[in-house]
This record gives C-alpha cells, sequence and structure tokens, in this order.
C-alpha cells in the first residue's frame, strides 16, 4: 500500500457502478476502512471500521468445507464492532446505514481515527479509491472491561469503484495504522499503558526510516490527537 494519493486514474465507469450491491473486492481476516454515517447535525461522520470477515461454513471431519462449491466466488458475511457510545454506533441505530471507504492516504485514516470528522454535504471522501453504501443490522452485544460493544453485519446495498492503482506494499502506513490502535486504547481499562506507549514508540521509528512525507505527518497527527503526546509533555516536565 501507498500513503501517496496521487498517481492514478479515475474510473469513470469500469468495475463496479452506482447501484451494484456487491463489495468492490473479496474481503479476507480484518480490512481497515473509513465509514462515514450522517448524524442528527446533518453531517457526515469520518470514523475508522475494522471489516471482519466471516467463515463461509463448517469444516467436517476433514476439514472440508461442506458448503465451498456452492458459495465459491461470494463474499463471506462481513461485521464491524463499535465500542463505546461513540457517533458511529449512535448513527447505526438511527439510520442503519452508513458509506464504508476505501482508502491508503494516512492523513484521511488518522483524522478519521482518533478526531472529529465531519463532512458537510458528501459522504464521500476525496481520498477514497472506493465506497460500499451498507445496511447495517446488530448481531451481539456486550461488555468488555467496562466498556460496552455492538456488532454489525454490513450488507451492501451500492459500490462504486473511484481509482484503481498498482498495488505497492508501505511499511510506514501500516505502521500509521499500528500507531492508531495502540492511541486509541490509551487509558483505557484492560490495556497496559506502558507497553502502548512502547509500541508507538516502535511505530514511530518505523515511520521515520520507511514511511513518505504524508505517513510523517500522519504519526504527528498520532501524536496530537492522542494520550501520547501527554505522556510526552509529562517526561519533559519531569526532566
Amino acid at each position: 500500500m501507498t500513503g501517496d494519493p496521487g498517481g492514478v486514474g479515475k474510473d469513470e465507469g469500469d468495475g463496479n457502478g452506482d447501484g451494484d450491491e456487491s463489495w468492490p473486492v473479496t474481503l479476507e481476516g480484518v480490512t481497515e476502512t473509513v465509514v462515514t454515517t450522517l448524524g442528527p447535525n446533518g453531517r457526515w461522520n469520518a470514523a475508522a471500521l475494522g471489516l471482519f470477515a466471516g467463515e463461509v461454513g463448517h469444516g467436517d471431519e476433514d476439514g472440508h468445507d461442506e458448503r465451498d462449491d456452492e458459495n465459491a466466488g461470494t463474499q463471506r458475511p462481513i461485521t464491524a464492532t463499535t465500542w463505546g457510545n461513540t457517533r458511529t454506533r449512535r448513527n447505526f441505530h438511527r439510520t442503519g446505514e452508513g458509506y464504508v471507504q476505501f482508502t491508503v492516504d494516512p492523513l484521511a485514516f488518522v483524522d478519521a481515527a482518533l478526531s472529529i470528522t465531519e463532512l458537510e454535504t458528501d459522504p464521500i471522501l476525496e481520498s477514497t479509491n472506493a465506497w460500499v453504501r451498507v445496511s447495517v443490522d446488530r448481531v451481539d452485544a456486550g461488555t468488555e472491561n467496562g466498556t460496552e460493544w455492538e456488532r454489525w453485519e454490513l450488507t451492501p446495498l451500492e459500490s462504486r469503484v473511484l481509482e484503481r492503482r498498482v498495488p505497492t506494499v508501505s511499511r510506514g502506513f501500516g505502521a500509521v495504522v499500528e500507531a492508531t490502535v495502540a492511541a486509541s486504547r490509551l487509558d483505557v481499562a484492560g490495556y497496559d499503558d506502558e507497553r502502548l506507549l512502547e509500541r508507538l514508540a516502535y511505530c514511530e521509528s518505523v515511520v521515520e526510516r520507511a514511511g513518505s512525507d504524508r505517513e510523517r505527518e500522519a504519526i504527528e497527527r498520532v501524536r496530537t490527537y492522542s494520550a501520547w503526546g501527554e505522556s510526552d509533555s509529562s517526561e519533559n516536565e519531569s526532566l
């Protein structure tokens, strides 16, 4: 993946178009995305959202999935979990839908993950490569370490591929994503802040060695938006 949103061509109609009720890519494992949901103020709130690809079927004694053949070429059920009383959770309950967006812009991802980011009228980010309008249904809920969570199943209603790009691999972008996860868990019950700060320092070192200018700016935003920056100030005051 690359953190540079430039150097790609617009896709004005080839591939998935408006009204295509499918995911534009096959999802496996956990895919990090940005979701926009309509708030009561009429603005679109952007937030990071991890998509979990479920299992197609249950294997038999030999490990063969009896439903593999009939499900060949179909996307596994996709779920996502909201933690706490977030805007995304409240908007899911209010509207029952949102726009899942695939982007490799590190600044857009950090802003969505760690700050309050709202779009005035258009739910689609400028850096989005593809989007999917989804309906959401709550399928599970619980509490972990004092934080309420809810699991949602996402069903695509329409999708569009906006840009196609040659895949590249960036350690810097991966480190930025990991840094947002660690930063979001600081000061949260059940997590060790010391270990999280060590992880953040490692992610920062990766970005410094292997990241682009935008990824370096993104890691600085992680520090600004989170308790990571506050910990730095506390350390400096103690010197």
